[in-house]
C-alpha cells in the first residue's frame, strides 16, 4: 500500500499539470524538434503561455534541440503552438518554428 503523502502529492501534481493536458491536442507524445526558419541572428522564445503576448521565458537558438509534449491551436489567435522543454525551461513556442527530427 503507497503512502498516503504519496498520493497527495500524486494527485496535486494531476491537478497542477491538468490545464496543459487539456490544451495539448497531442500530449503524451515526445517529439524531439529542431528550431528551424528563423531570421539569421534570431533566437525563438519560449513563452509561458501559447501567445505571442505571453511574458517569455527563454530564447532557443536556431538549430538547437527542444523536447516537445503536445501541440494545439486552440490559442485566443489561432496559431499553433507546442509545449517545449529547453534545458529547465518548459514553455511553449510556435510551431512554425519546430520541424521534427
Amino acid at each position: 500500500m503507497r503512502h498516503p503523502l504519496v498520493r497527495a502529492a500524486a494527485a496535486a501534481a494531476l491537478l497542477l499539470l491538468a490545464p496543459a493536458w487539456a490544451s495539448a491536442q497531442d500530449f503524451g507524445r515526445l517529439e524531439i524538434f529542431r528550431v528551424e526558419g528563423l531570421p539569421p541572428g534570431d533566437t525563438l522564445s519560449i513563452r509561458e503561455a501559447p501567445d505571442a503576448d505571453s511574458p517569455a521565458l527563454g530564447q532557443a537558438p536556431a538549430r538547437g534541440r527542444l523536447r516537445g509534449f503536445g501541440c494545439t491551436n486552440e490559442t485566443p489567435s489561432g496559431l499553433t503552438w507546442c509545449r517545449v522543454k529547453l534545458g529547465p525551461i518548459v514553455g511553449w513556442a510556435r510551431r512554425r518554428y519546430l520541424t521534427p527530427e
